[in-house]
């Protein structure tokens, strides 16, 4: 006997004790799907037997069903189950988180219960427990469907019990096997000449093949072998209704078209089925339409129209989970899952009970509190354009009211369109303002708004790189604060840069870093070429730019005239002086303008990683309170010291005067490392007086519409930047770089070379990357970066006197490994936080993972590395 269960319901075991259903159980369903009164009645009493905690039992059992199938997990009920008041709660549940309620019931004789129980010492009751089972049991067994239950399967044979099978099937609506590509079509309203259009506008051709002769031929196939989508509302108001439902019905059979009924498809199904809808909302039309049928086709027609309309299934979930197509929407909780509710929801969506002015129903906007993983495509509501909300979109452009017909392609998540003809109906609620949609919509504004419920509290980021990210609920509450008080318009903010790793510590004489020990990480992670970008010690700065304000106002929702802006690297705009960052950005945006940048890219924005200098530009807070007072410390003091002491050793003769002498280089050597500090910071100072004065220097183009340039090795970024940079050498500096051969040692010694001679000269020292932005390793991603700083320049993030002996050997024993995980864990999020954004997922997706670089970044790593 081979019996078939939904993926996805309640299977509630049902028979009296001893029939044998946790042996059935156990055979069939992993431990974890099976939830057994008596194990729960063993966890609140220590005692599987003891009834007197059989209430508390069940209470647990119902509380891990409801969680079970919240997430959507198969769960099996073992207990008797032999009265109605016992499975009662289960249906519910069931209906509560819609899944389909099926009972199993084991319906052995007497006898044989009686027989296994009394093998059994943990069942000493007398036969009369059995005996009121069985006769509940038989009480029970006709009204079982009238209690709920979809399936219901009796086994009253010990041996079909014990050679049974068990076949899980999928829903009808889980097509997450399917993986597209898809081009998921509009409400339509009989608008077949506009149909027609936009299929081959999609590349779609029309086929001969022989088909029913009530269908006619018509019928579209891909030569790529993507398939329609229709999202239903097939018929009324239109002027070919039949032409558009034989079409629908024949890609639909031939395999290159799949439809979810709408509203006004399910209420033309009851016409068809012999009930008295009112013919209002173009129904009237479309009946006229049949009866306009010659005589001898009509009635076999409408009856294949019935059976093709009632074989339509309420939503499907499609490319493992990641689409949902339904007419009206579909919520999170009702993806996948099949219920009289989720029918409902997708045909006809969710209405207060109200109706507005036009005197059609207010629907709850669904849409506007969603929060899934899957994007939803959905019809129903006309609106003059599609547009993305949360992860949803309504693609009915109300072509049957003079719009146009749309379609979304999947998974690239462009629309397509076609304009109508002509205006088949006046709507009843007006969509359009003088024949055009507003230039930014609510709908959009609403994508735009954020929810601190979304980022506070303990948070798990799933990203590409790494998985998922974990975000403690102390660093969220600190980034916070910041986010709200200090940040940037958070609709620029769609990236934030990762911390960045030294490399490990050298032994080199003198040294605490150095490229060989950079060079030999990568190696050891299986990467054959690097490439060393000279690391300049500016600020680090995002800059994001676009073409004109109507780009930033299309693409990033600002509504302010503005452009462009630069960022710092916790999210806060760069320049307090607002005409000094318009500048640097109309800079920068003419050198793209000169350079043909936005045509060679084809978009309209561009997101760049940056340092910009001077240095003291932004730090010059910084340098007054810290630099400059233990420069200006050291230079007054420690002279007066070495004055005195060069007195008093003048003075004394013999041991005395060598002990003084011991103290005078001492303290001369810790003069010389001021001097040297003071040196240092010094080289990346220097003053500001107009836009000129600044140095721009990008080393990343990190995204532009449509793209997030990680598939594009570092050595095309230099390049790419330095065809920019050469449009204004006066503010834009080129990165100067080397590509080495970590196997080579030439190659490796001619790279360090040059970082020995950058840092003399004053360099801070040179960043090392793998050639390709992606790496992973023995251990997982490798780390993106390393920086490898000069010695000088560690006097600035040390101390002045960091490379005496005593204080080098301390130094050396610094530990990476919390500033390694967090540089990975940032880079994962930083890009998840660019594709998203480039994928036009909602603003709160987005800044959830730019909210995520700002939380880690509060945790307790050493800032010195």
């Amino acid at each position: 006997m081979n019996i078939k269960i939904p993926n996805l319901s309640l299977v509630v075991l049902i028979g009296a004790s001893g029939s044998g259903k946790s042996t059935f159980a156990r055979k069939h369903f992993l431990s974890t799907e099976v939830i057994s009164s008596d194990y729960c009645r063993g966890l609140v009493s220590n005692d599987e037997n003891d009834q007197s905690a059989t209430r508390d039992a069940f209470d647990l059992l119902h509380y891990i069903v409801e969680k079970r199938l919240a997430r959507g997990h198969l769960t099996v009920i073992d207990a008797t189950n032999v009265q109605k008041e016992s499975r009662q709660p289960l249906v519910a549940l069931a209906r509560k988180y819609h899944c389909l309620p099926v009972s199993i019931v084991l319906n052995v004789r007497e006898e044989v219960c009686h027989e296994r129980n009394r093998d059994r010492p943990d069942r000493d009751f007398g036969p009369h427990v059995v005996r009121n089972q069985k006769s509940q049991l038989r009480r029970s067994l006709k009204g079982l469907k009238r209690e709920g239950f979809r399936h219901v399967i009796v086994i009253d044979d010990v041996e079909k019990i014990e050679t049974a099978t068990i076949e899980r099937v999928p829903l009808w609506n889980d097509k997450r096997d399917e993986h597209g590509p898809f081009d998921i079509i509009g409400d339509i309203h009989g608008c077949c000449d506009e149909l027609e259009g936009l299929l081959r506008s999609l590349g779609y051709i029309r086929i001969e093949k022989e088909l029913d002769p009530l269908w006619g031929d018509q019928v579209f196939e891909h030569p790529e072998g993507r398939k329609a989508v229709f999202v239903g509302d097939l018929v009324d108001r239109g002027p070919r209704v039949l032409d558009v439902t034989r079409l629908v019905r024949n890609m639909v059979e031939n395999g290159s078209g799949i439809c979810v009924p709408g509203n006004h498809d399910v209420k033309l199904l009851r016409k068809l089925n012999g009930k008295n809808p009112q013919l209002t909302h173009g129904l009237a039309e479309t009946v006229s339409e049949i009866d306009a049928l010659d005589d001898d086709i009509r009635e076999p027609f409408c009856k294949e129209l019935a059976t093709f309309i009632d074989g339509l299934v309420s939503h499907y979930v499609l490319d493992d989970g990641k689409l949902v197509v339904a007419h009206a929407g579909m919520k999170e909780e009702m993806q996948g899952r099949g219920s009289g509710k989720v029918r409902e929801f997708a045909l006809y969506g969710e209405t207060t009970g109200e109706t507005d002015e036009f005197g059609l129903p207010v629907r709850f906007n669904w849409a506007a509190e969603y929060r899934g993983e899957a994007a939803v495509v959905y019809g129903h509501t006309p609106i003059p354009e599609a547009e993305w909300l949360n992860n949803t979109v309504c693609i009915d452009t109300g072509c049957v009211f003079g719009g146009k017909l749309t379609a979304l392609r999947y998974p690239e998540r462009e629309f397509v369109s076609v304009p109508a003809k002509a205006t088949y109906c006046e709507p009843a609620r007006p969509f359009l303002e003088d024949g055009d949609a507003p230039t930014r919509s609510f709908q959009q504004e609403l994508d735009d708004t954020l929810d601190a419920a979304d980022v506070i509290g303990k948070r798990i980021i799933s990203t590409r790189l790494q998985r998922n990210v974990t975000i403690r609920e102390e660093n969220a509450i600190a980034a916070l604060e910041v986010m709200s008080r200090f940040a940037a318009n958070p609709k620029w903010l769609i990236y934030l840069p990762p911390t960045m790793s030294p490399c490990e510590t050298s032994n080199e004489e003198g040294m605490l870093e150095h490229p060989a020990e950079a060079f030999r990480y990568f190696l050891g992670q299986g990467i054959s070429h690097a490439i060393c970008e000279e690391k300049h010690m500016g600020s680090r700065a995002v800059v994001v730019v676009c073409r004109d304000a109507e780009a930033a106002r299309q693409r990033f929702g600002i509504q302010e005239n503005e452009s462009g802006i630069i960022y710092t690297r916790t999210g806060r705009k760069f320049f307090n002086d607002e005409t000094l960052e318009t500048e640097l950005i109309d800079r920068l945006r003419n050198a793209l303008d000169r350079s043909g940048f936005w045509e060679e890219f084809n978009t309209s924005w561009v997101c760049f990683d940056c340092e910009l200098m001077p240095w003291s530009a932004k730090a010059q807070e910084l340098l007054r309170s810290q630099y400059a007072a233990v420069g200006a410390a050291g230079s007054s003091s420690l002279p007066q010291v070495t004055s005195a002491l060069s007195m008093a050793e003048s003075r004394l003769n013999g041991g005395e005067q060598d002990k003084i002498s011991g103290f005078r280089e001492r303290f001369d050597s810790k003069l010389t490392a001021v001097d040297r500090f003071v040196t240092a910071y010094r080289q990346y100072c220097w003053p500001v007086e107009s836009i000129s004065d600044y140095k721009l220097a990008p080393f990343h183009i990190l995204a532009t519409e449509g793209k997030v340039h990680v598939d594009q090795n570092h050595q095309w970024h230099m390049e790419a930047i330095a065809k920019l940079c050469r449009e204004d050498e006066q503010v834009l500096l080129a990165t100067s770089c080397k590509t080495v051969d970590l196997t080579d040692s030439d190659s490796t010694s001619a790279a360090t070379e040059w970082w020995v001679n950058l840092t003399v000269a004053g360099g801070e020292g040179m960043v090392i990357k793998p050639l390709d932005w992606i790496n992973r390793g023995k251990k997982g991603l490798v780390q993106p970066a390393v920086k490898c700083r000069g010695k000088e320049y560690l006097r600035i993030i040390y101390s002045p006197n960091y490379d005496a002996d005593e204080n080098l050997s301390r130094l050396r024993n610094r530990s990476l490994g919390r500033k390694r995980s967090l540089a990975l864990r940032e880079f994962a999020l930083g890009i998840e936080s660019l594709e998203r954004f480039v994928r036009k997922e909602p603003l709160r997706r987005v800044h959830e993972c730019v909210f995520g670089v700002l939380a880690l970044e509060s945790e307790p790593v050493d800032p010195r590395l």
